[in-house]
């Protein structure tokens, strides 16, 4: 049975200047965004017109719709009775507390003003921006295990991997569920949406498998994971994270049944 390390969430102090790891994990995940962008761009998207100068536009609005969104889906969906009641702890974003789901909504609305100004698809937008996004994902998920939150749900002691998370106010051995996160939601996905858009895809393609990939594995992870206490209540059986991830899954079916009946009338035409 291993002990959480109860690093220090401040990775480097500059005078009265703290830079949390939860930050640096953010900065690690919008840099390999304009990375992978830019191989996507060089490999398949140039001909369509894609250029590193929207790659840098796109960044810049989809880094306002996770941080807006992402701590208002943590305010909304999760807690909002503590930050009603403790609204100056609203903006403390380097404290933790930011939800994908209310990320993910923040970036659905950039990208619809980033489509609306350049005139672009609203899907060609997803579809190219969607095998850049899990491993920022897994690099947030890194960043709750740094600040020993988002713990796991408790566990067998004979697990080898089972860990004592102190900050959750017991000792008992539990899964450590950010790693389980990182590595279903960040990089198993990640390597299969890569290779799934490696292909040219019918328009929607990509993106539902995304909202399908991410779904499904998001509410595997729900089962080890210790349930939040969400707008719904505190559920053991079907938690907060898994009712915000089906619709997520039944979205993803159904733009991935539609890009296949757009091939097929291709075919047949």
């Amino acid at each position: 049975m291993l002990i959480h390390p109860q690093f220090n969430p401040v990775a480097v102090q500059l005078g009265p200047v703290a830079i949390h790891w939860y930050g640096l994990m953010y900065l690690a995940a919008f840099l390999q965004f304009i990375a992978l962008g830019r191989v996507r761009i060089r490999r398949q998207l140039a001909p369509a017109g894609w250029t590193a100068a929207h790659l840098d536009d796109l960044l810049f609005y989809g880094v306002l719709g996770v941080v807006l969104g992402g701590r208002l889906g943590e305010v909304l969906f999760y807690a909002p009775g503590y930050y009603f009641s403790h609204p100056s702890e609203i903006l403390a974003v380097w404290k933790g507390g930011m939800s994908f789901h209310g990320g993910f909504l923040g970036v659905l609305v950039a990208m619809t003003l980033y489509a609306r100004k350049t005139g672009q698809h609203w899907f060609d937008i997803t579809d190219f921006i969607a095998p850049l996004v899990p491993l920022g994902l897994a690099a947030g998920r890194i960043g709750n295990f740094i600040n020993g939150e988002l713990w796991g749900r408790v566990c067998d002691p004979s697990l080898p991997w089972a860990m004592v998370f102190p900050q959750s106010g017991s000792l008992v051995p539990r899964h450590p569920s950010q790693l389980y996160q990182a590595g279903l939601e960040g990089v198993l996905l990640f390597v299969l949406l890569w290779i799934y858009a490696g292909k040219a895809r019918p328009r929607t393609a990509v993106s539902g498998a995304f909202l399908l990939g991410y779904g499904v594995f998001r509410f595997i992870a729900e089962y080890f994971r210790s349930p939040d206490d969400g707008i719904f209540g505190l559920s053991e059986v079907v938690s907060m994270g898994q009712w915000l991830s089906l619709p997520m899954v039944v979205l993803g079916i159904v733009l991935l049944i539609r890009a296949n009946r757009s091939l097929s009338a291709e075919v047949r035409n």
